[in-house]
């Protein structure tokens, strides 16, 4: 029994280090991704978001309170809604106006009643004179004859006194003209404010456009207070559009009016739109301590397809190389592995320069890396500008055609397993 116990564990002794000297051997497979490099323009852009706005937008609101009774006609005859396209004084809605009618009537009776206390004190005024001529006459025979045995006393000075309040009267009934003559015009200011009132019962469109908004319904009582409320928000031309951009102020100082501009719409995700810088806005935000500035981008939108509000993923156009060779920038990121093998070359970095991040002696120096029959050799390249897929790079030693390293996949060599007929063949690229 000891005996076969014995040879039970030498043998599985034996699988043991048997099995770990295959292992040790097996290693593992590196697998390398590859990309070309090529010839071509590149473009250095700042990317930022944005929102699609309308170039004109008119805000319509109610200037008196009253019911909404009926919306007007737009250019189709329909009734004014969302979307409706309408002109300069097209009638967009009607508000219940017998309450400013009835103090227009009201108005043009005190227009009138006034007028007539016009008339009324003007010839309170003839009357004044002619007495004031009654007067003056008896008081002049009461000067030439004076105080005398003809005339009494008490005539002579009543005769003086009459002719003082007759004089006194015409001033009366001057001024009784004046006030009823002002008060004509308080009151024609009156029936012209009731009048005014009367006619913003009728909402009428300011500019020819499209109703963008419509915030009130048939049957709605809207209220006027300090601020006119709104109803309508009409976009005057919507062939015109805006992109207002955030912009960090790392960036603003390169965007200037007239810089060519591409974005993006979700709406649209395969399209690109164009436009141009027009304005950089000066009220800057702060966000967070963070501050941005608006950027007013002018786009053409004859289509339509552009729709107010959307959200744009806009790039600004920095620079623009023509015919320059570029590689992924993966391919700069990319550094060899431990169990990669390193070829040896005579301008290649040492183990020490390969740990360091590209350019960090040189603003313009990185390293990509290619694959010759003596193993992975780095090539040192002058970077230039870059976008989100490729950067500009400058070499004697790099060509076009030629393939540089982007990525490494490691497999076990000797791995075994059921494999799924339905999954995709691996991506081997070139060793």
């Amino acid at each position: 029994m000891k005996k076969w116990l014995i040879v039970v564990s030498a043998l599985a002794l034996v699988g043991v280090v048997v099995g770990l000297y295959l292992n040790n051997k097996g290693g593992d497979e590196i697998t390398y991704r590859m990309a070309p490099v090529i010839r071509g323009d590149l473009t250095a852009m700042i990317g930022a978001t944005g929102t699609v706005e309308p170039e004109d937008l008119v805000d319509v609101g109610a200037q008196v309170a009253g019911k909404v009774l009926a919306f007007g006609k737009d250019s189709d005859g329909n009734s004014v809604d969302y979307g409706s396209k309408v002109g300069e004084g097209t009638v967009l809605a009607q508000i219940d106006d017998s309450v400013y009618a009835s103090d227009v009537a009201q108005a043009t009776a005190q227009v009138a009643q006034a007028k007539a206390g016009v008339l009324r004190s003007q010839a309170d005024l003839l009357q004044s004179k002619a007495k004031l001529a009654q007067a003056e006459l008896d008081w002049n025979r009461a000067q030439k004859l004076g105080p005398s045995d003809a005339l009494a006393k008490s005539s002579y000075d009543s005769y003086q006194a009459a002719y003082e309040v007759a004089k006194a009267a015409v001033t009366v009934s001057e001024a009784a003209v004046e006030e009823a003559v002002a008060a004509v015009g308080n009151s024609q200011a009156q029936l012209d404010k009731a009048k005014r009132n009367l006619s913003y019962c009728t909402i009428i469109s300011p500019v020819k456009g499209v109703v963008i908004d419509r915030r009130v319904n048939i049957g709605q009582t809207v209220v006027a207070s300090l601020n006119a409320p709104s109803l309508f928000l009409i976009a005057k031309d919507l062939r015109h559009m805006q992109v207002w951009v955030s912009v960090s102020e790392a960036y603003v100082g390169m965007i200037y009016p007239g810089q060519p501009v591409v974005f993006t719409v979700d709406a649209f995700g395969g399209e690109t739109f164009t436009g141009t810088v027009g304005k950089v806005r000066l009220n800057a935000t702060m966000t967070q301590n963070v501050v941005t500035y608006t950027v007013e981008v002018l786009t053409d939108n004859s289509s339509g397809r552009l729709l107010p509000y959307l959200t744009a993923n806009v790039k600004f156009e920095i620079t623009k190389h023509t015919n320059v060779l570029q590689v992924p920038n993966a391919a700069l990121r990319w550094k060899p592995s431990q169990q990669g093998t390193v070829g040896k070359r005579q301008n290649a970095p040492s183990n020490s320069e390969l740990n360091k991040p590209s350019g960090s002696s040189k603003r313009d120096v990185s390293t990509v890396w290619v694959m010759q029959d003596s193993g992975l050799q780095a090539v040192q390249v002058h970077v230039g500008i870059t976008d989100d897929a490729m950067t500009e790079v400058s070499s004697d030693e790099l060509k076009e055609g030629m393939e540089v390293v982007i990525g490494e996949e490691q497999k076990q060599q000797g791995q075994t397993g059921t494999k799924n007929p339905f999954a995709p063949a691996p991506f081997r690229g070139r060793r």
